[in-house]
């Protein structure tokens, strides 16, 4: 879509909206006898290519501690590379005058994930590090999330609310010998508008199930695996008390 475009079909289609008192208002469940109003929703996004390997498998067990917490637990998890969807498209909706929102609007497969986000109870994003950096996706994905929050009259940064998050990185480097930025400037956002996160980190990770079909000669397999016997199922508990621990500081 043109964003020119864009910005002159929601300027119209806001004009014809009422204007509520919060952006959520008419999302907000006003009846406090329904039993959905107890529910808690922990929102989880993946932003690792592989289905089956170390950050799914983290973001895994984070969803079954979150969920071991009992019934009224709900936890959506969302593959970034399953959706098509771009970055920050620069469109500046969601800063007119008077109609000023912190969630993006730009419409796309991303922006229903946007607006759940903006009505969770908790937040965990996961990532592989290449290049000492989050993956593209994740990266695309944080602007749409973040711009509507920055405020250009104070520099501020509002979120929709306050709510735990925990950043997930795995990676290739150890401990003592890492490139990694993690979530970079990114993470100063996700300070200052939702509060400060967990952070938990898998080093060393098995890059492939099998080393001998790749060109890997620069890893010690043999040392990597005893590694990953030694932490691996460390890694995964620690990632399922932190999505417990995230479900119970909500009450």
């Amino acid at each position: 879509m043109d964003r020119r475009q864009f910005v002159k079909d929601m300027m119209m289609g806001m004009m014809a909206i009422p204007v509520l008192s919060s952006p959520l208002s008419a999302l907000a469940d006003v009846n406090p006898n329904n039993k959905s109003s107890n529910m808690k929703k922990i929102m989880i996004i993946d932003g690792g290519p592989r289905m089956n390997m170390n950050t799914a498998q983290m973001l895994q067990k984070i969803a079954e501690g979150a969920k071991s917490c009992g019934d009224d637990v709900e936890v959506k998890q969302v593959r970034l590379y399953e959706l098509d969807y771009k970055g920050c498209m620069s469109c500046m909706a969601c800063k007119i005058k008077g109609k000023a929102s912190n969630v993006c609007k730009f419409k796309d497969p991303l922006t229903p994930i946007l607006e759940e986000i903006a009505q969770a109870d908790g937040l965990v994003l996961g990532s592989p590090i290449y290049f000492g950096d989050v993956t593209g996706q994740m990266r695309t994905f944080l602007e749409r999330l973040a711009f509507p929050w920055l405020s250009y009259n104070d520099y501020s940064m509002t979120a929709p609310k306050k709510m735990p998050v925990i950043l997930v990185e795995t990676m290739n480097g150890t401990p003592e010998r890492n490139n990694s930025q993690g979530y970079g400037s990114m993470e100063y956002c996700i300070n200052a508008a939702l509060g400060q996160p967990e952070h938990l980190i898998a080093y060393n990770t098995y890059q492939v199930k099998n080393y001998d079909r790749f060109e890997l000669a620069g890893f010690s397999e043999e040392a990597k695996r005893q590694y990953r016997d030694t932490h691996w199922e460390q890694d995964l508990q620690r990632a399922f008390d932190a999505g417990k621990r995230m479900v119970e500081c909500l009450n």
